[in-house]
């Protein structure tokens, strides 16, 4: 029988089969040194309160969980909630997980910070940090995805961040990670990367993890306050993960509560087309377990084990691989995941905006247009928590593109 879903990662950071290290000799020691941190870290109640504070004071935690009375109108099923991480400074949940390493890296005594972004959320979450602290920030992102993020290329420079612009590749995510890691490579020790997903080599899966798990534990106690009872259902998307798994995880143990992840179906099933990593049964071709920057999971990939690339109007769900944890949680059943459209997304975010005057990012509009096709088939007394991970600023020119008058 396997151990409770909450035991994972194992001491070697596998969950079941997936995760672990795959790094160059150079990376082993900067990473063991990370998990040392880490753990020395957790166990400081100094650390815990001054995370605690940051969350509190400067990103603007607990988020509320908001009643869509409309919305639940429209679709005539499930009473749903919004997990409001779009209210955080910043824009989105990223800050979370930010703050959680921007303090483990002072704490390692670095004095300069790397990340990779898509979206751009994490990019500015990492600029905001940095400065906050007083640190140089160097912030990786694919060219494609700094044309369709302007905005949030301005915020970071702003905020005093270099954004360096990767032209390699498919010039999106998988791209900014890797020029990410090598500059970490180069400069480790005075650099620390705080990546910003539940992806790449153990630590950071369940580093990353239990710094967003913040979302799922004030959602828990609220859902209770509210309603007496926990939810049935869980939504979120997931690019990498780690909205979903800071949702999702809180709930592992409550057999009661589905957790249903929604992928980027982009535009059409074949390799290429699309980001779905885990919606094999729904026809998404090209996923089978293989390693990516660092880590064991499912990836998109040629016959021939070539990476893919990948598509989606979502700059932040556009990656080919999915975070380790995720792929187990897959395998055991205990979480399900299927995939939708880009337009289905689309219609999804305007939908949100006209009843509940809410514009989403074009990340958690893909969760909401999985809501929206599910929920005729869920029961009108049952409960339905959506991660709502960020708000809509930076997805205007696309958004307003394809938006037609009232």
């Amino acid at each position: 029988m396997s151990a409770p879903a909450t035991a994972w990662p194992d001491s070697r950071g596998r969950f079941g089969p997936y995760g672990g290290r795959y790094v160059p000799e150079t990376l082993v020691a900067p990473l063991e040194e990370l998990e040392q941190a880490y753990t020395a870290a957790c166990a400081d109640q100094a650390f815990r309160h001054e995370l605690e504070t940051l969350l509190r004071d400067f990103a603007g935690r607990p988020t509320p969980l908001q009643f869509a009375a409309r919305l639940t109108s429209l679709l005539g099923g499930p009473r749903i909630y919004l997990k409001r991480e779009d209210l955080l400074h910043t824009g989105a949940h990223k800050i979370n997980n930010c703050l959680g390493q921007v303090l483990l890296a002072v704490r390692m005594g670095k004095r300069r910070i790397v990340a990779e972004t898509g979206a751009g959320q994490h990019g500015v979450a990492s600029a905001t940090v940095a400065a906050r602290f007083g640190l140089e920030c160097v912030v990786y992102m694919g060219t494609e995805d700094m044309e369709r993020q302007r905005l949030n290329v301005s915020r970071m420079r702003l905020l005093g961040a270099e954004v360096v612009g990767v032209d390699a590749g498919s010039r999106t995510l998988k791209d900014a990670i890797n020029e990410a890691m090598r500059d970490w490579v180069t400069n480790v020790r005075s650099t620390h990367y705080l990546l910003g997903s539940v992806l790449g080599p153990h630590p950071y899966p369940v580093m990353v993890r239990d710094f967003q798990s913040v979302i799922g534990r004030e959602a828990r106690q609220q859902i209770l306050d509210a309603e007496g009872r926990l939810p049935d259902f869980l939504f979120a998307c997931v690019g990498g993960g780690s909205n979903a798994i800071g949702l999702f995880h809180e709930f592992l143990s409550d057999t009661s509560v589905k957790m249903v992840g929604i992928e980027a179906g982009g535009r059409g099933t074949r390799l290429g087309e699309h980001a779905a990593r885990l919606a094999a049964a729904a026809g998404y071709a090209g996923a089978r377990p293989g390693v990516l920057q660092g880590t064991y999971t499912y990836v998109l990939q040629t016959p021939d084990g070539q990476i893919s690339t990948t598509h989606s109007v979502s700059a932040g769900l556009d990656y080919p691989a999915i975070g380790p944890e995720h792929a187990w949680l897959a395998d055991q059943r205990r979480a399900e995941y299927s995939a939708v459209s880009d337009d289905a997304a689309l219609d999804a975010a305007r939908t949100l905006a006209r009843t509940e005057g809410i514009v989403p990012a074009l990340e958690p509009a893909h969760a909401l247009a999985g809501l929206i096709q599910r929920a005729p088939k869920i029961a009108r007394d049952q409960l339905v928590i959506l991660n709502l991970s960020g708000r809509g600023d930076k997805d205007m020119e696309i958004l307003s593109r394809h938006s037609e008058p009232p």
